[in-house]
């Protein structure tokens, strides 16, 4: 008895692996769909849409007051359905059409024309690639609510958001991502620091300068009228994080375990320090605060999670958790900004600083280092140096371009629509006064 299952088990084993040998060689054919990779990819996808939906929803909605808790969901559901049509019907062929040149995507695959039950890329059927893609044109506008909370008409973020991801997202995405110039300089960015983080986080902060502040700024501050949504929020950014970061890689492979790993170092790390640095700072520990530190180690990691180890992890973690947290001081109070939320302290200066980082942190050895990228025309590795002057480069006509576009994006808006509520509605709050809701109905 125990001799036939042991031969079962061998015949069982045998058929498996000339059934995996089969499914390998089919797979290295011209076309072919990896079974393995496709499966991790729309798992990825899933885990990308929940940091918007829910995840920053919570997130961005905990920390308003509670008369304005409602808009906040509503700005990021509204933008989540609106990117989600605009993708199909434009954003996805400007983002990665390589036939329109070096700097704009070109119009030919315009409302998914060619994406079919056939067409594949890097080994998974298209209609996946285009869905994880997707994902990140649906939070990267998402980011952006938390700068002009409590004070924006529900129709300009609708425009504001449209426009914003033609002029701006769109063509940061065929840049860096699609072919474009940034692609051919040999740029490091694999989930967003430019593409995202830098674009929103600056883009955030010109409009919350554009706007103007809350009433009451900065002396009278209210607090987050839900710290528990906040925590709740930032977990399934946390969660979700995994198929954000690790999801670029494109498949289920050692480098999409990795850059899971220094993701979770990173995020954990900045966590730490940034209670750290508020006790230090304040004599409390905050919830809020241990949230936004690990929000701000997830940023920061993120263009540079394909090529540090976990070392470099925990440095970049430990980086973003002192810097972000005094730049929020910065943009308060030395600026004046009301950036409600924090979006270019946590954001984009985070992204800026991983992009930064990984020229000298990607470095191979280097605390654990994966390496640099080649130098498309010697095809040899490039320095730390070389590498510093791409990223620097990319970043600044990104932040450029970003600032530029948003600031006629607003003028327009205010030209035309209409940015800002009127005070009495800003004092009523915006559940009512633009959704016609209440959060919580206390007396039903």
């Amino acid at each position: 008895m125990i001799r036939y299952r042991n031969s079962t088990k061998s015949f069982g084993a045998f058929l498996a692996m000339l059934f995996l040998s089969s499914s390998s060689l089919w797979a290295q054919g011209e076309g072919a769909i990896d079974a393995g990779n496709t499966a991790w990819m729309i798992t990825a996808t899933v885990l990308v849409l929940l940091m918007t939906l829910p995840g920053l929803a919570l997130f961005y909605g905990g920390l308003v007051r509670a008369k304005n808790v409602l808009s906040v969901l509503m700005h990021c559901y509204a933008i989540a359905a609106l990117a989600s049509v605009m993708w199909v019907a434009v954003l996805y062929t400007m983002s990665f059409d390589d036939q329109g040149g070096n700097w704009l995507g070109g119009f030919s695959n315009t409302f998914l024309n060619k994406v079919g039950l056939d067409s594949v890329t890097s080994g998974i059927p298209e209609s996946v690639f285009v869905m994880f893609q997707m994902t990140f044109a649906i939070i990267t506008p998402g980011l952006i609510v938390g700068a002009f909370v409590e004070r924006m008409k529900f129709v300009a973020v609708m425009v504001f958001t449209a426009l914003w991801l033609i002029l701006v997202y769109a063509p940061a995405v065929f840049w860096v991502w699609g072919g474009g110039i940034m692609a051919d300089w040999g740029v490091i960015d694999l989930a967003g620091g430019i593409v995202v983080h830098a674009t929103a986080g600056v883009s955030a902060l010109v409009l919350a300068k554009m706007i103007g502040p809350r009433n009451g700024f900065p002396k009278h501050l209210h607090p987050p009228h839900n710290p528990g949504l906040v925590m709740i929020g930032a977990s399934l950014l946390w969660v979700g994080w995994f198929g954000f970061n690790a999801g670029s890689q494109g498949g289920a492979s050692g480098a999409a375990g990795m850059t899971m790993l220094v993701t979770h170092i990173s995020a954990a790390t900045a966590a730490l320090v940034w209670c750290l640095v508020e006790r230090l700072q304040t004599g409390k520990t905050g919830v809020v605060g241990i949230a936004t530190g690990m929000v701000a180690g997830l940023a920061t990691i993120t263009p540079a999670s394909g090529n540090v180890g976990p070392m470099g992890a925990l440095v970049i973690g430990a980086t973003a958790g002192v810097v972000c947290y005094f730049m929020c001081g910065i943009v308060r109070h030395k600026l004046k900004i009301d950036d409600s939320l924090d979006v270019f302290a946590v954001h984009g200066v985070g992204g800026i600083l991983g992009t930064i980082m990984v020229a000298f942190l990607g470095v191979e050895g280097v605390l654990g280092g994966l390496g640099l990228n080649e130098n498309p025309e010697t095809g040899e590795t490039f320095s730390s140096m070389e590498q510093l002057l791409v990223q620097l480069k990319s970043l600044g006509i990104t932040i450029v371009w970003s600032a530029v576009a948003t600031a006629i994006i607003v003028v327009i808006i205010k030209k035309t629509v209409g940015l800002r509520v009127s005070e009495d509605a800003e004092a009523e709050g915006l559940d009512s006064e633009e959704h016609g809701e209440t959060a919580y109905n206390f007396d039903s």
